[in-house]
């Protein structure tokens, strides 16, 4: 067995695409081996910001010899009537390199067998690999130089090598040798003997290519810098990322800031230093300190200059932030919702003002659902909730909306609740961050969302599986996981009417009386008819995708069938909850046999004076002792329990009897055994 190496040497490659070029650099090779029968162990790719690098390990010394049959002409074409190969079936048999005797007729067809003999790996590497490299794709592709392919950066050196042989191969102008590249401030270039060096020898010359090492480095060396001070530093999966992929060699650095800076915003700070500027924050005890670690991709012990410069950047940063958060403070943040009259939510649905101002209505609409007498900092938290998108520092830090309108809600003198609820109407931010804690954010939050969905949905622009308009997917998920997460009694589908209702409809131009008559319309179609319905749907389908990672996804359709989940989430949880434990294959078996039966409901009331088999009778009786009052688990067992009584019905009984009257009873009667089933899911889905 044997190993492989290749390694494209590039000028610094955009951090963003290299995650994506070591997932496909993987199934590329993968495939390549897969499709050529060629064994092989594993596939490593590994990659920095100057290099990509595939090791492939227990590689096979050559591709089999394969046998292919191949079709010829028809009998009668290949052979005349003396039963010699025609020009037609000579030509065939010269085309694949066989005599007439290897020629063999089936199915009224000439056949041959062809033998394919194997390649060597050598042979398969050297014409494949150049094709694999450049099939890469990234944003910014472009030609370098006079060359006219097209790669992500300029290729300045190439390694390809097998255990310690040379592999020649040429991508784009770049001939390959076993000669790679250290660190720049480090050895200018390193022979590589064997394809098990690699890594160790990249080491040596301070350039971790393993991301996975590096990433560990990263960590580990903020950490210890950071234990110094006694804190701990700040850092997301996405600061991590990055940092990972614009460094070969990390090596941190602590800086420090003016303590002045801690009087901005925490959120503000520390966005700007991860964010913008790609910095770990550190906290003590709690709290942001002005000491921040960046990762150098620097050899040496002569840090001052650098130091000196990324002080001088944060603080330009930081002092833009100070003059934009003193601009801002002038006036109080109620003074903004006026201004966002200036900016369009979606073509068709107004401004961000009418949102506001639907928001309002929306919360109100929520909290009567759940009973809340007084609603004022809820009614207050939404018409706020969007106002800081008008303030400088947003319009500068975009990432920090509802945090920023937070702090000017506090330093208006807003209520604390109304504060929190501005910052929390965000959330949830991604699929596994926090939801709100308070209900300002949480009914704010989903009235917020809610309106954005229905906007999509009533513009025509629902997502596809190429795009998410205004985050549609996001939202539904966000209403769902607040819904559970505080465990509101809220009916959605009354919401996604009300919604719809408070949308915008007017155009520019029309007479009054023609806004009214197409309002009107527009309001009862979106009601009544598809819009809503599509909407629904849509939730529906993020909800099942939400708790598929704990249910069967057969049981949650099954439970979504029977009734609209969206009407009470808890209530069709725990019917979920309940029937993922049904284990009476007896039970589910006849109420499926029931559904098979009754394509059609029957509108018919049950006359016991019909019945003429004591079975009948027993069912009745049975189906009636079951209590719809009891909690579902105790329902799902009485239904087990009349099991007995339904399986003698079928086995006692003929459904389909001569006798109309009879039959249409036995169909009204399974019609009310379903309506029992039913109550708890839709057993035949299951």
């Amino acid at each position: 067995m044997s190993k492989y190496l290749l390694e494209i040497g590039t000028e610094e490659l955009p951090y963003r695409f290299i995650p994506s070029a070591i997932t496909q650099l993987q199934k590329l090779f993968e495939d390549f081996l897969n499709n050529n029968k060629v064994g092989f162990n594993d596939v490593k790719v590994y990659a920095t910001p100057r290099r990509l690098a595939v090791i492939v390990d227990g590689l096979e010394s050559q591709s089999p010899d394969e046998v292919k049959v191949v079709k010829g002409p028809i009998k009668k074409v290949a052979y005349d009537e003396n039963g010699n190969l025609s020009k037609a079936g000579l030509g065939f048999a010269n085309k694949n390199g066989v005599s007439a005797e290897d020629l063999y007729v089936e199915n009224d067809y000439v056949h041959a067998k062809i033998l394919i003999k194997g390649k060597s790996i050598v042979e398969l590497l050297q014409e494949n690999v150049p094709a694999l490299v450049l099939k890469l794709q990234g944003s910014h592709f472009m030609r370098w130089a006079d060359n006219e392919e097209k790669f992500s950066r300029p290729i300045r050196w190439i390694v390809s090598i097998l255990d310690r042989d040379e592999v020649k191969i040429k991508i784009i102008d770049k001939e390959s040798s076993n000669v790679s590249r250290g660190h720049r401030f480090a050895q200018a270039s390193v022979v590589i003997g064997h394809p098990d060096d690699y890594v160790e020898l990249m080491r040596n010359c301070c350039v971790i290519v393993d991301q996975n090492e590096r990433r560990e480095r990263i960590v580990e060396r903020a950490k210890s810098e950071a234990a110094k001070f006694g804190a701990e530093p700040y850092y997301t999966e996405d600061l991590l990322d990055e940092v990972t992929f614009i460094t070969e060699y990390p090596v941190p650095a602590v800086c420090d800031f003016s303590e002045e800076y801690l009087k901005l915003p925490e959120e503000l700070v520390v966005t700007v230093m991860a964010v913008h500027q790609r910095y770990f924050a550190l906290y003590k005890d709690g709290k942001l300190i002005n000491k921040f670690i960046t990762m150098t991709n620097y050899l040496g012990d002569e840090f001052e200059n650098i130091k000196a410069g990324n002080v001088r950047v944060i603080k330009a940063r930081l002092d833009d932030a100070v003059f934009f958060f003193n601009e801002d403070t002038k006036k109080p943040l109620e003074g903004y919702v006026e201004d966002l009259k200036g900016i369009t939510f979606q073509k068709g649905m107004g401004t961000m003002f009418d949102k506001a101002q639907r928001l309002v209505k929306l919360s109100r609409n929520i909290c009567n659902q759940l009973g809340i007498k007084d609603s004022r900092t809820i009614e207050r938290t939404a018409l706020l909730c969007k106002a800081d998108l008008t303030t400088n520092l947003v319009f500068e830090f975009t990432e920090l909306q509802g945090y920023i309108g937070a702090d000017y809600a506090r330093v208006s003198g807003e209520v604390p609740a109304v504060a929190e609820g501005i910052k929390e109407h965000y959330f949830p931010l991604n699929a596994e961050s926090e939801t709100a804690k308070g209900i300002e954010g949480q009914i704010v939050g989903i009235a917020d969302k809610i309106d954005t969905i229905a906007a999509v949905f009533a513009e025509g622009k629902k997502p596809t599986g190429s795009s998410d308009p205004l985050g549609v997917r996001r939202a539904a998920l966000g209403i769902i996981r607040t819904i559970f997460a505080a465990d509101l009694n809220i009916d959605l589908t009354d919401l996604i009417h009300q919604t719809l209702l408070h949308l915008p409809v007017a155009v520019e131009g029309e007479s009054f009386g023609d806004k009214i008559k197409k309002a009107a319309g527009s309001c009862v179609n979106r009601v009544s008819g598809k819009v809503s319905d599509e909407i629904n749907e849509f939730i529906v389908q993020r909800l099942i995708i939400y708790l598929s990672d704990k249910y069967s996804k057969n049981v949650l359709e099954a439970c979504a069938a029977n009734s609209d989940p969206l009407e009470n989430l808890a209530d069709y949880l725990d019917r979920v909850k309940v029937v993922s434990k049904l284990e009476s294959p007896a039970m589910l078996e006849s109420a499926k046999r029931v559904s098979r039966l009754l394509k059609e409901p029957v509108n018919i009331a049950v006359n016991p004076d019909l019945f003429d088999a004591p079975a009948e009778s027993e069912l009745y009786k049975q189906i009636n002792m079951v209590d719809e009052l009891n909690d579902y688990e105790k329902y799902l067992g009485e239904l087990e329990e009349i099991n007995p009584a339904v399986e003698k019905f079928f086995a006692d009984v003929l459904v389909m009897d001569k006798d109309e009257r009879i039959k249409q009873n036995r169909l009204a009667l399974l019609n009310q055994l379903k309506q029992k089933y039913d109550y708890i899911a839709d057993f035949s889905k299951l």
